[in-house]
């Protein structure tokens, strides 16, 4: 029999329904499976132990009246150290916020405890939220499940890290710059960046207020499909305390024929290169897709470099310049995103910014009427070593911030999107492709890689 860490979110969920198992059994086997790996991962930072046995009783105790049950109902998750969980830290690992603790819990969270979910802690992060490494100076680094030289990515790699490891059976991670995808392909599991406004992300710090409110998501992460729509479609809905916030209801889209959806393919972008196997992951997702009976093609656009641009303006040069005074007198410690910022927005950069980001995004909604899906690399690379910053791709260099550009594109163009894993590299390391589409267009990309994840179980 498998172990029960092994068991994806959706099959514990039946399991304790019919009761095959039971809550407390479930939560305990990932509590000792947490006590076993976690020190070698350093994935979690805080953990509410006592607590989540305490809901595994009442969970139990529910299901043996034969109570009306939630559809997370008993289900182990972890939560992104940045999302407030009432009781455990707040600090998104910084110094400057050491010993704060959340005092109410953010809006998805009280949405997943409201589907029966126990939260198992919450996981760790690089400092603020900006590197795509996971290391701070309260907690340390987390390392990759698979190899401990390499990083399970950031900022949601403890969450990744977490749940790759069966530590928890999925969560939530946020994304301003590829946050949730990154760490996903790294990992190899599943995460879903959603249109800022589709799930909330009331409670997150940072808060995501001004332009960041156009780039910043929260959203859930898990080995299968099926468990990332299954958390989405709990936490998702209106939310008055998020500013992006909107009323769209969940679509079916189970019984739709997409079969004459067009499908456009990115294999790779010039000022990106890819290595030869995540090449091949794409063209193989893409010929998986093909079979499966969508029109597959290859796509190109104009917008994208001038995209990454404007990405950069308003995420990695405001964010310094607004996280500047933080960071007085450790300037030298930062291994952050911010020592990539060259200078301080001016307002001509911002407005430039914000406009055209606007103008960019109508004109990619006008291609993708045509090609209503995309599918494209996570990443150049599949996961590193800590602390590389630069690889030798097909001859040409290509550094940190250039290997992240296909996610970073997406959170300024304000397309949701879907990480699947597809293959390997040569080192056995996960490589992932993204599948994405138009805003608000969420079911049909998860409906998209439900297929693509079901022809990959068959190959």
């Amino acid at each position: 029999m498998r172990a029960l860490h092994g068991h994806s979110a959706a099959e514990l969920a039946r399991m304790i329904r019919t009761r095959e198992v039971s809550p407390v059994e479930v939560v305990r086997a990932h509590l000792d499976r947490i006590e076993e790996i976690n020190p070698s991962l350093n994935a979690f930072i805080e953990l509410r132990s006592n607590a989540a046995m305490q809901e595994a009783q009442q969970a139990e105790r529910a299901v043996l009246r034969g109570e009306r049950v939630g559809p997370l109902h008993g289900v182990p998750i972890s939560i992104k150290s940045s999302i407030a969980v009432s009781g455990l830290k707040h600090e998104c690992g910084s110094r400057t916020r050491a010993g704060l603790v959340a005092k109410e819990d953010a809006v998805l969270a009280q949405r997943l405890k409201a589907a029966g979910a126990i939260i198992l802690g919450n996981t760790n992060v690089p400092e603020m939220l900006m590197a795509y490494e996971t290391d701070n100076p309260l907690y340390g680094r987390t390392n990759h499940p698979l190899d401990v030289t390499r990083t399970p990515g950031g900022s949601s790699g403890g969450e990744a890290a977490a749940i790759a490891a069966g530590l928890c059976a999925a969560g939530i991670g946020s994304d301003g710059g590829g946050s949730i995808r990154v760490p996903a392909h790294f990992c190899g599991i599943c995460g879903l960046k959603p249109t800022p406004g589709r799930i909330p992300a009331t409670g997150h710090w940072p808060e995501s207020l001004g332009p960041f409110a156009l780039l910043g998501v929260v959203g859930p992460m898990a080995r299968t499909v099926e468990d990332v729509e299954l958390i989405f479609r709990v936490v998702a809905g209106f939310d008055a305390g998020d500013t992006s916030s909107a009323p769209v209801p969940i679509r079916e889209v189970s019984g739709v024929d997409l079969s004459s959806l067009a499908i456009g393919v990115i294999e790779e972008e010039e000022s990106a290169p890819v290595t030869p196997e995540t090449r091949s992951a794409v063209r193989k997702a893409a010929e998986l897709l093909r079979v499966a009976g969508h029109r597959v093609e290859r796509f190109s656009t104009d917008i994208l470099r001038e995209a990454r641009e404007h990405w950069w303006t308003l995420f990695v040069r405001l964010a310094a310049e607004m996280l500047v005074p933080a960071f007085a007198g450790r300037e030298a410690e930062t291994s952050t995103i911010l020592t990539y910022a060259d200078r301080p927005p001016t307002k001509d950069d911002l407005l430039q910014a914000w406009f055209r980001r606007d103008e960019l995004r109508l004109r990619l909604m006008k291609e993708m009427a045509t090609f209503p899906v995309l599918l494209c690399p996570v990443c150049s690379v599949p996961a590193f070593r800590h602390g590389e910053s630069e690889w030798t791709i097909s001859g040409k260099r290509v550094n940190y911030m250039d290997a992240m550009s296909y996610t970073q594109w997406f959170n300024l163009l304000g397309n949701p999107a879907v990480v699947v894993p597809v293959g390997n590299s040569p080192e056995g390391l996960p490589i992932a492709v993204q599948i994405v589409t138009q805003p608000f267009a969420e079911e049909l990309g998860l409906k998209i890689a439900r297929t693509l994840e079901d022809a990959l179980g068959k190959v």
